[in-house]
C-alpha cells in the first residue's frame, strides 16, 4: 500500500512538473494587450484613431481642395456634390491657363531667372537687398501661399509632393461648401489636424508638469507634500476659463504679438502651452497618489541603499511604475483638451482664422443656421468629426483602464 501510494504521488508530481513547464509567464503589459484586444469597442476606437492620425499627418499630400480659397460668386453654401474640381480654376486667382501646375511652373521659372540675375550683380550689398526682396515676393505671390495658409517647411514639401502626384486634380466637395464658398471636406481634414495637434501637445505639456510635480510631492511627503498640494488646491479654486480668456486676450494684443513674433512664437503655440498649463492639476494628484503607495516598496529601499539620489529614485524608479495610470489618464485628457479648444474657438478665443479647427468650423456652422433655409452640412460634418474623435478617445481610455488594472490580470 505504501509503495502504491508513493508511486501515485510520484506520478502526480511528474504530471504537475510537465504541466508547469508548458506554462509561460505573462507580464502586465502582455496581459493588458491581450485583454485590450478582446475589447471590441476599444480596438475599433484604436484603429479609427490610428487612421485619423495618419490622415491628419498626411493631409497636405491628399488631393483635397484649398481650405482657404473663397468663391463668393458661384460656390457659397453648395450642398454635397460629386462634381469634379480643378485646382486653380477659379477666375479670381488669375492663374495661368486656370491651372495650379501651370502657374507653379511659370512662377518657379521666374524665380530661377531672378536668382540668376541677382547672382550676376557685382555688389554684395545689392545682392543681399535683392535676395530679401525676392524672398518677400515669394512669400506673397507663391501659388501655394494663395491656396494654403502659412505652410511650414514640412507641409510645404508635402504640398509640393501632392501637386507632383495629383496635378490639378482635387476631390469633389463631398461635404459641401460654407458661406464663403470654401470646401468643407478640406476644412474638416485641416481642422482635425489642428485640433488633434492642440489636444496632443497640450496634453503632453500637462503630462510633463503634472507627473514631475506629483511624483516629487509624493516621494518627499511631509511638509513638502503638504505645501505643494495646498498650492494645487488653491489653483483648483481659480475659474480657469476666465484665466484662459484673459491670457489669450492679453497675448493677442498687437504690441504683445509683435514681441512674441520676434522670438518666433506664434499665437497657436501660446495656445498649446496655456491649455496644457491648466490641465496638469489632476495629473499631479493622480501621480502623487501612486507614488505614495510605491515609495515604501523594496525596490525603492534598494535604490536608497545603493546611494541613488532622490531625483533618480523619483524619475528612474517611481515614475515608470506609474505609467499604466498615466497612459489611461492621457487618453481621457486629450478629448477634454480638444473639447475645451473647440469651446474657446467657438467663442472666437482659440484658433484664429485663416487657421481652422473643428471648434471654428462649428462656430461657422452655427452662424450659418437659418430658419429660412437649412444648410445642414455645415454643422453635421464638423460636428460628426469632433464627436467621433471624442467618442473613440473615451472608448480607448475606458478599455486601457480595464486592461491595465492589475486586479484584472489573467482574467
Amino acid at each position: 500500500m505504501t509503495e502504491a501510494k508513493s508511486s501515485r504521488e510520484s506520478d502526480t508530481l511528474d504530471r504537475i512538473l510537465k504541466e508547469s513547464r508548458n506554462i509561460r509567464g505573462v507580464s502586465l503589459w502582455q496581459d493588458a494587450w491581450r485583454r485590450l484586444r478582446r475589447n471590441r469597442a476599444a480596438m475599433g476606437s484604436l484603429i479609427f484613431l490610428i487612421g485619423l492620425a495618419l490622415a491628419s499627418i498626411f493631409t497636405p499630400v491628399l488631393p483635397l481642395q484649398s481650405p482657404i480659397d473663397k468663391d463668393l460668386n458661384d460656390r457659397t453654401f453648395l450642398s454635397p456634390s460629386f462634381t469634379p474640381v480643378s485646382m486653380g480654376s477659379r477666375e479670381g486667382l488669375k492663374f495661368r491657363d486656370n491651372s495650379l501646375t501651370a502657374e507653379l511652373n511659370a512662377f518657379e521659372r521666374e524665380v530661377a531667372e531672378a536668382r540668376a540675375a541677382i547672382a550676376s550683380l557685382p555688389s554684395p550689398t545689392d545682392r543681399a537687398e535683392q535676395l530679401v526682396q525676392l524672398q518677400q515676393r515669394i512669400a506673397v505671390e507663391h501659388p501655394f501661399n494663395q491656396l494654403w495658409n502659412q505652410l511650414g517647411p514640412v507641409s510645404f514639401a508635402m504640398v509640393r509632393a501632392r501637386v507632383a502626384i495629383f496635378g490639378d486634380f482635387a476631390m469633389p466637395s463631398l461635404f459641401g461648401t460654407d458661406k464663403l464658398g470654401r470646401d468643407l471636406l478640406a476644412r474638416v481634414f485641416w481642422g482635425s489636424r489642428v485640433s488633434l495637434v492642440v489636444g496632443v501637445v497640450a496634453t503632453f505639456v500637462s503630462l510633463i508638469i503634472g507627473v514631475s510635480y506629483g511624483a516629487i510631492a509624493g516621494y518627499f511627503g511631509g511638509v513638502v507634500d503638504a505645501i505643494m498640494m495646498r498650492i494645487v488646491d488653491m489653483l483648483y479654486s481659480i475659474p480657469f476659463i476666465f484665466v484662459v480668456i484673459f491670457l489669450v486676450t492679453f497675448l493677442g494684443e498687437d504690441s504683445v504679438k509683435k514681441v512674441l513674433d520676434n522670438y518666433g512664437i506664434d499665437q497657436i503655440t501660446i495656445f498649446y502651452i496655456i491649455i496644457g498649463a491648466i490641465y496638469w492639476l489632476t495629473m499631479s494628484r493622480v501621480v502623487r497618489g501612486q507614488v505614495l503607495s510605491l515609495r515604501q516598496e523594496q525596490f525603492v529601499e534598494s535604490a536608497r541603499t545603493v546611494g541613488a539620489s532622490p531625483m533618480r529614485i523619483v524619475f528612474r524608479h517611481l515614475v515608470p511604475n506609474t505609467l499604466g495610470v498615466v497612459i489611461v489618464y492621457l487618453t481621457l485628457t486629450i478629448p477634454s483638451v480638444m473639447l475645451f479648444e473647440a469651446f474657446l474657438s467657438f467663442l472666437g478665443l482659440g484658433v484664429a482664422p485663416p487657421d481652422v479647427s473643428l471648434g471654428l468650423l462649428l462656430n461657422d456652422g452655427v452662424e450659418a443656421l437659418s430658419i429660412v433655409k437649412l444648410f445642414w452640412w455645415v454643422v453635421v460634418f464638423p460636428g460628426a468629426a469632433l464627436a467621433l474623435t471624442l467618442f473613440a478617445l473615451n472608448f480607448l481610455g475606458d478599455g486601457l483602464r480595464d486592461a491595465l488594472d492589475p486586479r484584472m490580470k489573467n482574467r
